[in-house]
């Protein structure tokens, strides 16, 4: 695989708010399905579905493919009447299949399309050979973020489940962990099951407890289930069949970076918040698709992704958080890099409580209302000891950084190669009055840079007073 051009974290627009991103490669290209969130939304998922595509040969090469199912679709009105996370699979029959559910309605639902990313049209809702409606009644278990499989021998498994604090919902629907049925060759009529996979009153340190998101793939005759927790990234079980016998792996990514240098839940490299997504392979490398949070809020997520490697016996080797993602390697040392591409976003003022630093600290957010093109994206409200961090780079040429910013702030932006590394150098933020720049006017500065590495990390830390938002870092 060779990208034409550098492709970075998020992959997709900076405009562009999908989550729950299920990866799924038809007829030689890439098709992300997700749910899609509202810039300056005030719930999950307010847009309707679309969908993007990448050739598997250039993932720099995404193309919008439009609208593929709206909410208006759906033929009878439930709760909020949002799409949650979708998933797809093509049938026996050639088409394919998006399975759904609506916020606040426990039942998986089925549009069907004759291309990938054309216009689906509902079809039915997952039901027994009864028909009676999986989800829709008192002690069925509870139908949340449908997971479909088509296994090379073409038998089909549904996946679902949702574990809250409760145990059962009003209408006395159970939440009962991770659960499969194995469907019928029409997509729709449960042929077997559903079969509790995954107890939510399993043994397990609360840390990797099942919570919603599975998503199950196939590689090297291992199957993998890939599921979220209910804060700490994506993790998985494996197992030689599909339908049982799992047996937890690990944790495949966090964008907070849980579980990778000295950070944990209550010590993110970046703000904490749901996840969910899942794996594809494409020309013998395997990816993690997942989402990150923006603008201080669970309802503006974005896809990000980052290659993963599987090692002989099966088990997979938690990746880290970047902002080179799909690149295939390090950025280049050389040139303009939007600040929003940046993978740590840390507030390390001890005054500040958990609470305060959720609310206050620096994020990633945009100029005007949500929208369908356009730049705008930035990182705004750095403060003193707050730090900004970008991976990777090859830095070994690097001579120099500009960084483009506005605001108030009166200090020093340290530039290190790690969290707590030593300078490669330093920025000064004069004091407006001297730029003599409006506070609200983009303005520069520039600094001499030690050389690094092949692979290096590139850490802003404000040291000062008031606040700074970051639009753009040169390289030079």
């Amino acid at each position: 695989m060779e990208n034409k051009t550098q492709v970075f974290n998020p992959y997709l627009p900076s405009y562009e708010y999908i989550p729950d991103g299920e990866p799924h490669v038809f007829d030689g290209r890439l098709y992300l399905y997700g749910s899609h969130d509202r810039f300056g939304g005030n719930d999950y998922c307010q847009n309707d579905y679309v969908c993007w595509s990448a050739p598997v040969e250039d993932l720099s090469d995404w193309r919008y493919e439009g609208v593929i199912y709206r909410k208006s679709q759906h033929p009878y009105f439930v709760g909020r009447n949002l799409l949650f996370a979708p998933d797809v699979a093509r049938g026996k029959d050639g088409r394919y299949y998006l399975y759904y559910s609506v916020a606040d309605s426990s039942i998986v639902s089925v549009a069907v399309c004759d291309e990938p990313a054309g216009r689906y049209e509902y079809y039915g809702d997952v039901h027994d050979g009864k028909g009676h409606v999986a989800g829709s009644g008192a002690g069925d278990y509870y139908q949340f973020d449908p997971g479909i499989f088509v296994d090379d021998d073409g038998r089909i498994f549904l996946f679902s489940g949702f574990c809250p604090g409760k145990r059962e919902d009003e209408q006395g629907r159970k939440f009962v962990g991770c659960h499969m049925c194995e469907l019928s060759d029409d997509m729709l009529t449960i042929r077997r099951g559903p079969r509790i996979v995954i107890d939510r009153d399993a043994p397990c340190p609360e840390e990797r407890r099942y919570f919603e998101a599975p998503s199950l793939r196939k590689y090297r005759g291992k199957y993998y289930l890939i599921y979220s927790v209910r804060i700490g990234g994506l993790h998985y079980y494996i197992s030689d069949r599909p339908d049982g016998g799992f047996v937890y792996g690990g944790r495949i990514h966090s964008t907070s970076d849980v579980g990778l240098n000295g950070h944990d839940v209550q010590n993110p490299a970046y703000p904490n918040g749901n996840t969910h997504g899942s794996l594809v392979e494409l020309q013998g490398n395997y990816y993690i698709f997942d989402h990150r949070m923006t603008n201080h809020s669970s309802y503006c997520r974005q896809g990000v992704a980052e290659q993963v490697w599987i090692r002989e016996d099966g088990s997979i080797r938690q990746a880290e958080a970047t902002s080179c993602g799909l690149n295939g390697g390090p950025l280049l040392g050389v040139g303009k890099y939007p600040a929003y591409i940046a993978c740590a976003l840390m507030d390390k003022n001890d005054r500040r409580t958990a609470e305060g630093k959720k609310i206050m600290a620096p994020c990633i957010t945009q100029e005007g209302e949500d929208r369908e093109c356009g730049p705008g994206q930035f990182v705004h409200n750095i403060i003193d000891k707050c730090v900004v961090g970008y991976k990777y780079f090859d830095l070994r040429e690097t001579a120099g950084i500009c960084v483009t910013y506005r605001g108030n702030a009166r200090g020093t932006l340290a530039v290190r190669s790690g969290e707590d590394g030593p300078d490669m150098g330093v920025l000064t933020l004069p004091p407006r009055e001297e730029s003599r720049q409006p506070e609200g006017n983009w303005r520069k500065a520039e600094g001499r840079l030690m050389p690094g590495s092949e692979k290096s990390a590139l850490y802003l830390s404000f040291s000062g007073e008031g606040s700074l938002d970051l639009l753009e870092i040169e390289l030079f």
